[in-house]
């Protein structure tokens, strides 16, 4: 159910309340101007949350990626958490985790026709996107995990909320796992609930939009996560479909935020479930890479390793899987669906309008949309932003 997931630890609530006072200061000097935001003549599309952990953000901008890369040329800007490099970094086919992060390297080598860049100055991430001779033909720039990072104003703001871990039931940290006040969703242009069950009913869908309370500018769209057959993470095996896990032990490896959605949904896909759980963006170590070899090789057969594709770009960096893990170590991947068609059609026609409405390309700028425009309700508050609200 919805919120499921949510812990309040009460004897923290205290410091709670003086981290968002904190909170709420800078909140307050980037809405009247003391602290600068700063606006540009290029699409920006923010994808990002108000709360710790994962709400499926990279599946959600890999879906920005597809529904755009055939129209623009898209930019991915990051900033590379746990990366060892520093300042901006433009990826290319040799560029590794340890240079970029996981999750960028992630997108870079599945979508290697367009431009993944990182840099924790976001605001200098973009002037160097739009002005490096390399990159200057850039259409659209999505930041990934850029909804706190104020200094940028983006064209589309787009806030992300956990199906079981829903903002209006949290608390901020630390007592509970919110980033900033309930009030930080008013920034949103589209606020996706993500990771909903596939059954959800439509009468839990008005329940849950009553609930959210948004304001009449703001559109709420619900996602669902699609699992893919799995392939291998070492070529040699052939891809799994994933009916085939029904009769097989499934040892699931993770290093994510947020892996219970995971192993409830794969609990009803396998013969038996086994975890190894590690933190968020985890480096494994030889202890670990010990302890997953050890655990499969107690398991019984027939018998396949599990992980995401997060993690898999770290596991293939590591050294020292035994090759019974090698020739069973495959990879779920995950996308995301929207629950229902018309709010697909809804969402990729705002999207699109926008990008070729704000673009610098004068040819995608004067292109007619393929299919109707949804957005004329929005009249827009300047150059590349969609909204009739200071954002």
């Amino acid at each position: 159910m919805e919120g499921d997931l949510i812990k309040i630890h009460e004897w923290l609530l205290p410091l709670s309340w003086l981290y968002g006072a904190g909170v709420r200061l800078r909140n307050w000097l980037f809405n009247v101007g003391l602290l600068h935001q700063q606006t540009y003549d290029i699409p920006v599309i923010s994808v990002g949350n108000i709360t710790v952990g994962g709400t499926g953000k990279t599946p959600h901008v890999e879906y920005l990626i597809r529904l755009l890369k055939n129209v623009a040329k898209v930019a991915v800007l990051s900033r590379g958490y746990k990366r060892k490099s520093h300042g901006y970094v433009l990826a290319d086919a040799d560029s590794t985790v340890a240079d970029i992060g996981d999750e960028p390297f992630q997108m870079k080598q599945k979508f290697n026709d367009i431009y993944v860049a990182v840099d924790a100055k976001r605001r200098e991430g973009i002037d160097r996107l739009t002005h490096d001779e390399e990159t200057q033909d850039v259409d659209v720039i999505l930041l990934d995990d850029a909804f706190q990072h104020r200094y940028v104003k983006p064209g589309i703001n787009i806030l992300l909320v956990d199906y079981h871990r829903l903002i209006i039931y949290d608390k901020l940290l630390p007592a509970g796992r919110l980033r900033e006040p309930l009030s930080g969703k008013r920034r949103a242009d589209f606020v996706i609930i993500t990771k909903c069950p596939a059954d959800l009913k439509p009468m839990d869908i008005r329940v849950l939009t009553k609930a959210m309370n948004l304001y009449p500018y703001q559109e709420l769209f619900f996602t669902t996560m699609k699992y893919g057959d799995c392939y291998p993470l070492y070529p040699q095996q052939e891809t799994k479909p994933l009916q085939e896990l029904k009769g097989l032990n499934v040892l699931l490896v993770t290093g994510i935020a947020s892996p219970e959605e995971m192993k409830n949904d794969l609990q009803n896909k396998c013969r038996s479930l086994q975890s190894l759980t590690f933190g968020d963006h985890h480096a494994f170590s030889q202890k670990d890479v010990e302890n997953i070899n050890e655990t499969f090789a107690s398991m019984e057969s027939p018998k396949v390793i599990i992980t995401t594709e997060k993690d898999s770009t770290r596991l293939l960096q590591t050294e020292g899987l035994s090759e019974e893990v090698k020739k069973a170590l495959y990879v779920q991947p995950i996308e995301v669906k929207f629950m229902q068609d018309q709010e697909e059609e809804l969402f990729n026609n705002k999207i699109i309008s926008y990008v070729r409405k704000n673009s610098r390309n004068s040819i995608l700028a004067k292109r007619k949309d393929a299919r109707p425009s949804h957005d004329s309700n929005h009249t827009g508050n300047g150059p590349g932003t969609i909204s009739f609200r200071d954002n």
